[in-house]
């Protein structure tokens, strides 16, 4: 039988609009499940703070459980590497850190390439570090840390979290611009690193805010600067590395990537959602009182600043000769 050419034509623009309503329709339905979010730091981590955090919040606006699935090792890697090869059907979420962009180039042989795997969700925030010493080193101003440390060559352990995290990377820069050398002492993350470093085994550290806070409200260390760009509400007293070496900026953020291949429709909902609760007072305010500063945008914000944050640490990689353990 012959067709008219204008019901043919109808036809075949119903098939081809099939595939998009059957997207739309699985974005709407989405999540029937429950959806796993990777976190590659060990329980109690900030990233792992903010995700169960963010998880909770999602588990009751998708009405379905949001597993926290934590893969720490091999610097963020054991886990990024899970995410990287789940299925990319939106059950399978990654809570990417800021160590992903430095490990792209601290690490030559990995089994994926973190950018072109995966595709970027939403930023959630952003962290600056803090530079902070024990009590016992006699310098209560970052002017009087670098003279010290030149006074000191060799001498002053910098401990970090393990190499190619923040706080390594930070401690680097900070290397290169004042000029001094310091002993760079890695540990297996930042639950192991504070308590040497209140003990004074170690000497200085730039941390992560949302752990160091306590410890120096309470006395136990010594704020001498923050790391991002401007001061922070929370330490209003401290000033900025930048202010006495003009240019510095470094901390950590967080945010949510997926595999590759995840429906954009999906992307986009997560996307939705997740900023929806960024604009939520109470997520706000506990968020706040971590100390880290919120990061709304779409999927693309969220690429361009692992994009931007990948080159700026592979000169640092490179200019520093960092290994990988």
């Amino acid at each position: 039988m012959k067709l008219p050419r204008r019901k043919f034509l109808h036809l075949a623009a119903g098939a081809a609009a099939l595939p998009v309503v059957s997207r739309i329709a699985r974005a709407q339905a989405y999540p029937t499940r429950p959806v796993r979010v990777i976190v590659t730091v060990p329980a109690g981590g900030s990233p792992d703070i903010v995700a169960r955090m963010m998880g909770q919040w999602l588990s009751e606006r998708l009405g379905q459980p949001i597993i926290v699935d934590n893969r720490p090792g091999g610097a963020t890697n054991i886990g990024t590497e899970a995410a990287v090869r789940a299925s990319p059907d939106g059950y399978t979420l990654l809570m990417a850190v800021s160590a992903n962009a430095v490990n792209a180039t601290l690490y030559e042989n990995l089994n994926f390439n973190f950018i072109r795997d995966t595709a970027p969700v939403a930023s959630i925030a952003s962290t600056p570090l803090i530079m902070e010493v024990n009590p016992s080193v006699p310098a209560k101003t970052v002017p009087e840390f670098i003279a010290y440390a030149k006074a000191n060559p060799g001498k002053i352990n910098m401990v970090s979290a393990g190499k190619g995290t923040p706080s390594h990377v930070a401690g680097e820069l900070f290397k290169m611009m004042a000029a001094v050398d310091m002993i760079h002492v890695p540990y297996r993350g930042e639950a192991l690193a504070l308590p040497d470093l209140i003990s004074g085994q170690v000497q200085v550290y730039f941390g992560v805010m949302p752990a160091s806070l306590g410890y120096i409200r309470g006395g136990k260390l010594r704020a001498l600067a923050v790391t991002s760009a401007t001061r922070q509400e929370v330490l209003p007293d401290v000033p900025t590395v930048g202010e006495f070496l003009p240019g510095f900026e470094a901390g950590g953020w967080y945010g949510v990537v997926v595999p590759k291949a995840t429906p954009v429709e999906i992307v986009g909902k997560l996307n939705q959602e997740i900023n929806a609760a960024l604009a939520d007072p109470k997520i706000k305010a506990r968020l706040a009182a971590l100390g880290v500063t919120i990061l709304q945008g779409s999927p693309a914000d969220f690429g361009k600043l692992i994009a931007d944050e990948t080159e700026k640490w592979a000169k640092v990689v490179r200019d520093a000769n960092i290994k990988p353990e």
